[in-house]
């Protein structure tokens, strides 16, 4: 027989795994960045975001931002969708375990009045992204604009079923509404960030009183009643 060596038996390599590490980790250090320019951007606006400053910030090389972004543009629409969806989180989703109608509208506003709170001292990109954006053609207004949109569409749609059970009058024209309660939004924002106003947040939340009277039924839900479960779907 021959001599058995003690020779170490190396382990073998997972290769099929490596890829999937490696994209993992890619993931992350790109959500990583995304929330270091979101923060960024929320200080000084998206026109003032660039690869060469987030690397600053994030301590990375413009190389290896520039590898998860491509470019200023794209670093730019990055930022606009993450900081929609996290609106989307905030705002939009959990409101919508609240039921049909009026009370959902009035948890939507609610919400966005917090969100807005909240932003006072960071900024709202949807706010300032318009400012900087207003005139200027291309595709970070686009997706600015498309983000708005959606959200504009969700509050259309909120005050429609509203009218459609009865808490609204029939003759409520829903973008009228919704520009009314938008225009609160913005005086708020205005008020309470730039003007340092206070009592800003409640002079908001009592002019959407005012604004949901004017249109309001005699079976509307008022302010913080519980409201009967609606027998049809909840979107």
């Amino acid at each position: 027989m021959g001599v058995v060596t003690n020779t170490a038996i190396k382990p073998v390599r997972d290769t099929a795994r490596e890829p999937a590490r490696s994209l993992q980790k890619g993931q992350q250090t790109k959500a990583a960045i995304l929330d270091a320019a979101l923060s960024l951007a929320s200080q000084v606006g998206l026109e003032g975001l660039s690869i060469g400053a987030l690397a600053e910030v994030t301590r990375m090389s413009k190389s290896g931002v520039f590898a998860h972004f491509g470019s200023r543009e794209e670093l730019q629409i990055s930022v606009i969708r993450e900081y929609h969806n996290r609106f989307e989180e905030e705002v939009f989703f959990p409101a919508l375990v609240e039921a049909r109608g009026l009370p959902r509208l009035r948890a939507l506003f609610e919400r966005w009045v917090k969100r807005v709170s909240v932003e006072i001292d960071s900024g709202c990109i949807y706010i300032s992204g318009a400012v900087e954006f207003d005139d200027r053609p291309g595709p970070v207004r686009d997706a600015l604009a498309d983000m708005v949109r959606a959200w504009h569409r969700a509050l259309g749609r909120a005050i429609s079923i509203s009218v459609d059970e009865g808490h609204l009058k029939v003759e409520t024209d829903p973008m009228q509404m919704l520009f009314e309660i938008h225009g609160l939004i913005l005086a708020l924002h205005h008020d309470a960030r730039f003007l340092r106003s206070p009592g800003s947040i409640d002079r908001a939340r009592r002019g959407f009183e005012f604004i949901v009277s004017h249109y309001a039924t005699d079976k509307a839900p008022k302010r913080g009643a519980a409201p009967r479960k609606s027998t049809k779907s909840t979107r």
